[in-house]
């Protein structure tokens, strides 16, 4: 099983990595085909709403983003991890979001073959507050870049309360959870899909 976590935090060695670490490590450990995308560590342009990709499914922006398609349609199971930003996630992470609008038109617009649904969506959150709200625009956000890509979503851990880097670690039980669901997808346990309420909360 081919594991893709996808980290979206600015800050390095921050709460949703610890998070989305644990996840990968419980995959490894039960054999998974584990990769880490450092979204902080690419040039990433933002969607420029060109509509190139309604003619071919492919974008002319010429950055870090062009491999990352690949690594998304062959990915088994796809993590997305990131920190609460303003009740949604975090710059970085909706950049890359919002340039998979490629993949969508290749689905969509195009009818292209494409992977999925077999394949399987995971997201990672955490959340400095304990807003009853906080998780509603990164869970749809989430719904729609699973719903592009073609994978089921499947499973989250969402956090709050944590904001201190390292905050999380005082939260072993949250940390094992990770690691077991880590290891129940890379053994391809399938799980979900999520219903969302209409707030999603």
């Amino acid at each position: 099983m081919k594991i893709l976590g996808i980290w979206g935090s600015p800050r390095k060695g921050g709460n949703s990595e610890i998070l989305l670490q644990a996840f990968l490590d419980g995959a490894a450990d039960a054999g998974g085909e584990v990769e880490r995308l450092a979204l902080r560590e690419l040039k990433i342009t933002p969607c420029l709403e060109i509509y190139h990709c309604f003619k071919d499914g492919t974008c002319p922006i010429k950055d870090d983003m062009l491999p990352l398609y690949d690594k998304l349609l062959e990915a088994d199971v796809v993590a997305l991890a990131s920190p609460i930003f303003f009740y949604g996630v975090s710059a970085q992470a909706k950049a890359f979001i919002d340039r998979t609008q490629a993949l969508w038109s290749r689905r969509y617009v195009l009818k292209k073959d494409f992977p999925g649904p077999e394949r399987q969506g995971v997201l990672l959150c955490t959340g400095a507050t304990h807003g009853r709200l906080l998780f509603v625009g990164a869970r749809l956000t989430a719904k729609y870049f699973f719903d592009a890509i073609n994978v089921t979503y499947a499973a989250e851990i969402l956090v709050r309360g944590v904001d201190e880097k390292g905050a999380i670690l005082e939260l072993p039980d949250v940390l094992e959870s990770a690691r077991l669901l880590g290891r129940r997808l890379a053994r391809g346990e399938k799980l979900g899909p999520i219903k969302l309420s209409p707030l999603a909360v």
